[in-house]
């Protein structure tokens, strides 16, 4: 067992680790094998004060630091996650159950978002904006927002927190983060770790572990965080959007989702299978990107179905730290009984079993379904898992119809033998991202990131990031005289 579990389960605030005061403890387990990882006793209320005030603090000077000492952080930061690599991934597999190749796509995109975030500590922005006024300069300043509170999810939580932890703090604010309570590690505290060796100054950063059972709404209404950044599901996403606008708060919301791959009758079947498993069963399915869905051309179904059903039933369920193993665990039991619930659902509705995994413990086997009756709710919904739903359609106008007939629009895929065909079907999805001849799963640090309808609010990467965790601030100078009406 890593000795993260033992040196890092505590809370991080104002530069110090130390424990939480509350009056009972988050057991952070190994969702494999059920071994305990740590013990770590809550934040409370008073707590969240503490780690907010810390960071209002220290943020003015940080924030006046000059742009080139922040940017030498997060490059030492980065350093630092490369030099850890190996460390990190061995904590990725026992605190959320990620195979070694989840493991391995998590890290790589964790330093593609730090390599952004160094890049952006520069990024400073001014401008000069013309006035009708006789003898005025309009001057336009990008600012910090002054502090953010960022909630992390328990799927990739090492890379969903540094997505916004990193370009907060390389753009000059001091970040909050209260983790996931099933993985307070990679979520939060390796993430502080990380920074205090890299060289930021106490109390710009702190992390509190802690759970909504102690604190309600506290993380998210104090009144020191100008921006929350959640991840997680739409509705707790939901209830942060409505604490926040009641106070002023601005939001960004990385919410669920209920992507489909369609396949049209032109596409390359092999490679569309491939794209298909993968989409639907990286980390279990537990990623908001997944595709929950594959919609495809009755003129192929029966091939893509043969061939997918074969490609699925060779997937090995087991082990993660085994370099074998594609299928690993589940994160909790809650996770693993909703997700055999859901299959029971399914079959109950009338729905046909291609494949049906057992569950043991939290290893759930894939399964592959078809025949769902088409207002069956299981269609419109998330599941956080490894289902997939096989649905036939006739032509394109069905699949447009199909794909946008849930609730939510993150990401989802189509493949064809015509690219440009694949960009007109893409437009017509209700969805903040889509892809043509690729899978659903896909982030890079460049591109605006982010979902419509219930799959959240806001955009996260590259420009959009900075704009998320900055202000635009006017300041006119008058080097005339303005004419007074009185």
């Amino acid at each position: 067992m890593s000795s993260y579990f033992t040196d890092l389960a505590q809370q991080y605030i104002d530069g110090e680790w130390r424990p939480g005061t509350g009056s009972w403890d988050i057991i952070d387990f190994d969702p494999y094998d059920g071994e305990k990882l740590a013990s770590i006793t809550i934040a409370t209320v008073d707590e969240i004060d503490q780690a907010y005030r810390a960071a209002e603090r220290a943020q003015r000077e940080w924030a006046a630091t000059n742009a080139f000492v922040r940017r030498a952080v997060m490059e030492r930061a980065l350093r630092l996650v490369e030099e850890r690599e190996a460390e990190i991934a061995e904590a990725i597999i026992s605190e959320l159950g990620g195979t070694r190749v989840k493991a391995g796509f998590e890290l790589h995109l964790a330093k593609e978002f730090l390599r952004d975030s160094i890049g952006l500590a520069t990024a400073e922005e001014g401008r000069l904006i013309p006035s009708p006024v006789p003898g005025k300069e309009n001057r336009l300043y990008r600012v910090p927002v002054g502090v953010v509170g960022v909630v992390s999810p328990f799927n990739f939580p090492f890379l969903l927190a540094l997505k916004s932890v990193a370009p907060a703090l390389a753009l000059g604010n001091g970040v909050v983060l209260k983790p996931h309570q099933d993985t307070p590690v990679c979520g939060g505290t390796l993430l502080a770790k990380i920074f205090e060796d890299a060289g930021l100054p106490a109390g710009v950063f702190n992390v509190v572990i802690t759970d909504i059972a102690e604190i309600g709404d506290a993380f998210i209404e104090h009144p020191v965080p100008k921006v929350i950044s959640f991840t997680g599901s739409d509705k707790i996403g939901r209830h942060v959007a409505t604490v926040c606008a009641s106070r002023f708060k601005r939001v960004v919301l990385e919410l669920g989702g209920n992507s489909a791959l369609v396949v049209l009758d032109d596409a390359d079947l092999d490679y569309a299978v491939d794209a298909a498993v993968f989409s639907r069963y990286i980390h279990q399915g537990q990623v908001c990107m997944a595709a929950n869905r594959v919609l495809v051309d009755r003129s192929v179904a029966d091939e893509f179905t043969e061939k997918f059903v074969a490609k699925v039933t060779s997937l090995k369920t087991g082990d993660p730290r085994d370099p074998e193993t594609v299928i690993g665990p589940v994160i909790n039991a809650s996770q693993a009984e909703t997700i055999s619930s859901a299959v029971e659902q399914a079959l109950a509705e009338g729905a046909t079993a291609l494949v049906r995994g057992t569950t043991r413990d939290n290893l759930v086997e894939p399964s592959v379904l078809t025949d769902l009756p088409a207002g069956s709710p299981l269609l419109r919904q998330e599941l956080f898992g490894p289902v997939a739903f096989l649905i036939p359609f006739d032509g394109e106008e069905e699949a447009v119809r199909l794909v946008n007939d849930t609730p939510y629009g993150l990401s989802g895929a189509v493949h064809t033998a015509d690219p440009e065909r694949g960009v007109r079907f893409a437009r017509r999805i209700d969805t903040g991202m889509f892809h043509v001849n690729d899978g659903t799963v896909n982030d890079e640090p460049l591109v605006p990131f982010g979902g419509e309808k219930d799959s959240g609010m806001g955009r996260l990467n590259g420009e959009s990031t900075a704009e998320a965790f900055t202000s635009l601030k006017w300041i006119s100078i008058q080097r005339g005289r303005s004419a007074f009406p009185f």
